[in-house]
């Protein structure tokens, strides 16, 4: 029989016999097999311990509670500035009644020294009364309250009190015939108005 037909299966065998040992399956032109799926730390994403964002309600939380404060301290302000406005206003108004006092000092004095000699000469009681008047009327428009007591003038309703009105023909109508109680200051800083009778209208 033929011996030619085993000639192949020979030459495969050497073949397979000059691979070198270790080699792997590319070695032989194998195709590399599938491997398993690349995870997170081998794709480059940040692992379990890396430092994860805080939640937004965290921030919301902390800007809250600094608004809240601010406004706390804003009120605490507000009111010692409250506070402190009221002491310097009552000091002022403390001032202001002292500063008024003290110029009546002098008016008390000459009132007390006219009723001192009233029994020595009767005529002197009554230069020294009228003096007294009007150094109380000096000091009272030093203070900014001048006194109105004038006849003949037109009936003004912001210095003037109606109490009367008379039948007078030398008087023009509309006009202050007498003035029965003296009125002082005047616009925002009157202290009373005068109280007057104003001749009638025909």
């Amino acid at each position: 029989m033929p011996t030619h037909s085993q000639e192949p299966d020979r030459a495969a065998a050497d073949r397979a016999a000059q691979v070198p040992e270790g080699a792997g399956p590319g070695a032989r032109g194998d195709l590399p097999r599938p491997g398993p799926p690349r995870t997170d730390a081998a794709a480059g994403e940040p692992g379990p311990d890396a430092a994860r964002p805080a939640p937004a309600e965290d921030e919301y939380t902390t800007a809250i509670r600094e608004l809240e404060d601010r406004w706390r301290r804003a009120l605490a302000d507000l009111d010692n500035l409250r506070k402190r406005h009221a002491r310097e206003l009552e000091r002022e108004r403390a001032v202001e009644r002292s500063r008024t006092a003290a110029a009546f000092l002098p008016v008390l004095d000459n009132l007390e020294l006219a009723l001192t000699h009233a029994g020595a000469d009767p005529g002197a009681l009554v230069e020294g009364i009228r003096a007294v008047r009007d150094q109380a009327v000096n000091v009272l428009e030093l203070l900014g309250y001048p006194r109105h007591a004038e006849t003949g003038v037109a009936f003004d309703p912001a210095r003037h009190e109606v109490v009367g009105v008379v039948q007078d023909h030398d008087a023009p109508p509309g006009t202050v015939v007498e003035v029965l109680r003296p009125g002082y200051g005047d616009g925002e800083r009157q202290l009373r108005p005068a109280a007057v009778t104003v001749a009638k209208r025909e």
